[in-house]
C-alpha cells in the first residue's frame, strides 16, 4: 500500500468521523420549538416517532406482543387498574428529547439497568424487562400517567431531567435518550385516544388523547 493511498484512507476516515459527530450534535441532539396545545384536557405525545403499539390493559402489568418477536412488560397498576398503553418507536432521524404529555407533579422515578437489543430491527423485543429503562410516574388533576424511557443498543444513554415532587408543565422537556430508543406511555381508562398504530407523532404537539 503506497503512502498516498494510506493518507487517502486516513483522510476518508477522519471525514467520516467528523460527519458522524456533526450529525449527532446538529441533528440527533436537536430540540425544535413546539406549539403546545393549551387545553389542559389534551394529552400530547411524549416523543417524536411512530406509534408501534396501542393496547388496553386491565392487569397489574402491561404486556404487548408485536410482530411475533417478543413482548413489552412493566408495572401498570401504579397508574390505574385498567387503561391504555401506547408505545412509540424512534429512529435516528427523530427528535430524541421527551416532553411531559400533560401538566402535573412527578410522583416517582425508577431507573432499571439492563441489557440491550436493536431498537430498529426488533422494536418489540427491545423493551422486555432486560432492557435499560427509566419510569416516570406523574399525577394530574385528571389522574395519573406514566412515561417509560427505553434505551437502545448502547448502555447508560437515558437522561432524566425531573425528580420526585417536581411540578412540570405540558410540553416541558423531561428527558433524553441517546442512540436508538423507544418511549411508552401508560394512561388511565378515562382517556379518549386520538391515535392508532402506524401514526407518526411529534413530541409536545401531536394530541394522542384527551382526559374525559
Amino acid at each position: 500500500m503506497t503512502s498516498t493511498l494510506l493518507l487517502g484512507i486516513v483522510y476518508a476516515l477522519l471525514f467520516l468521523i467528523i460527519a458522524l459527530l456533526l450529525f449527532w450534535r446538529l441533528w440527533f441532539c436537536r430540540q425544535p420549538l413546539r406549539s403546545i396545545p393549551k387545553n389542559p384536557k389534551l394529552i400530547v405525545s411524549p416523543a417524536n416517532g411512530t406509534v408501534a403499539v396501542v393496547k388496553q390493559f386491565n392487569a397489574k402489568k402491561v404486556k404487548a406482543k408485536k410482530w411475533n418477536t417478543g413482548s413489552v412488560e412493566f408495572l401498570a397498576e401504579d397508574v390505574a387498574k385498567k387503561g391504555w398503553f401506547v408505545l412509540i418507536v424512534m429512529t435516528p432521524l427523530h427528535v430524541h428529547y421527551q416532553r411531559a404529555p400533560a401538566a402535573g407533579t412527578v410522583v416517582a422515578t425508577r431507573y432499571t439497568k439492563g441489557t440491550f437489543h436493536n431498537a430498529v430491527k426488533d422494536p418489540a423485543r427491545l423493551i422486555t424487562l432486560e432492557n435499560e429503562k427509566n419510569e416516570i410516574l406523574f399525577k394530574t388533576m385528571h389522574g395519573r400517567f406514566k412515561i417509560v424511557q427505553i434505551a437502545g443498543v448502547v448502555a447508560r444513554r437515558i437522561s432524566c431531567y425531573v425528580e420526585k415532587d417536581q411540578k412540570v408543565e405540558k410540553g416541558e422537556p423531561i428527558g433524553f435518550i441517546n442512540i436508538g430508543s423507544q418511549v411508552a406511555i401508560v394512561l388511565p381508562d378515562k382517556t379518549k385516544l386520538r391515535i392508532k398504530e402506524g401514526d407518526t407523532v411529534i413530541d409536545g404537539e401531536t394530541v394522542i388523547g384527551e382526559f374525559k
